[in-house]
């Protein structure tokens, strides 16, 4: 019996000798979306992931919709999560998509969640790489990714107004970057990176500038994070790739800004 024929309703799919993957099931997809194989007849398509893009270029038309009528607000905050890995999350194909963005650590296989979101707290810009993955490697790269186009002529922007980071931001590396690029931010200083600045004496040079009050709006991003792991299958990893898992944090990231 082939899988086509049930309907969304009709109880667990089966073609006699087992049952089909969650996944597979076609009352999980849209009517006309199958394709025909000459040995099982019609069979559901595969579920899409994010290598094809379509679910950033939903997320980038609703950041530039929302940046057309003034509703973003480009005071960003950076932060990051850690995800728990399934142990099925495991064991992904050898020379598949590469990097499957999962860490080792005592409490077992994780992920990390890079994310840049706006005043609102609503995800600009995402990347996922292992649970052991430092925060501050990856700040260029989450920053890079954020692109908002513009309805109509103009370039796409990529520049906030004002940046907002942990401690876990504070190197040299990122300040220079940001200052380069003439892009306010307000980032604490850690307790050894003062010590040292102490210890050279004369030579330490100023402290790097930090606003308390604004520092308070950084509250955004870590809200962003337990709005996203509302769903169950971001608060845990159950993907065996990176592409997959995070073709599952970006549509309910533009959810956020439905």
């Amino acid at each position: 019996m082939a899988f086509a024929q049930f309907k969304p309703g009709a109880g667990p799919v089966s073609n006699g000798r087992r049952r089909a993957p969650a996944g597979w099931r076609p009352e999980r997809w849209p009517r006309g979306r199958l394709e025909v194989n000459p040995l099982q007849g019609p069979v559901p398509r595969q579920p899409p992931t994010r290598a094809d893009g379509r679910f950033d270029r939903m997320l980038r038309a609703a950041q530039a919709k929302a940046d057309a009528a003034g509703d973003a607000e480009w005071l960003v905050s950076v932060g990051s999560t850690i995800v728990r890995a399934h142990q099925h999350a495991a064991g992904a194909r050898e020379g598949g998509s590469g990097d499957p963005a999962l860490g080792r650590s005592i409490g077992g296989l994780t992920s990390k969640i890079h994310l840049a979101c706006d005043g609102r707290g609503r995800p600009l810009a995402l990347v996922v790489t292992g649970g052991n993955t430092n925060d501050c490697t990856r700040f260029t790269t989450v920053m890079e990714a954020i692109r908002a186009p513009r309805i109509g002529p103009g370039r796409p922007r990529t520049r906030p107004d004002h940046v907002l980071g942990d401690k876990g931001y504070s190197s040299k590396a990122i300040r220079a970057w940001l200052r380069r690029r003439s892009i306010p931010h307000t980032i604490p200083e850690r307790a050894d990176q003062a010590r040292n600045r102490a210890r050279r004496g004369s030579r330490r040079g100023r402290p790097p500038a930090f606003d308390r009050e604004v520092y308070k709006h950084r509250n955004v991003v870590e809200r962003c994070f337990n709005r996203l792991k509302q769903w169950r299958g971001i608060a845990t990893r159950y993907d065996k790739t990176a592409e997959s898992y995070e073709a599952a944090v970006t549509p309910a990231s533009l959810l956020m800004w439905a």
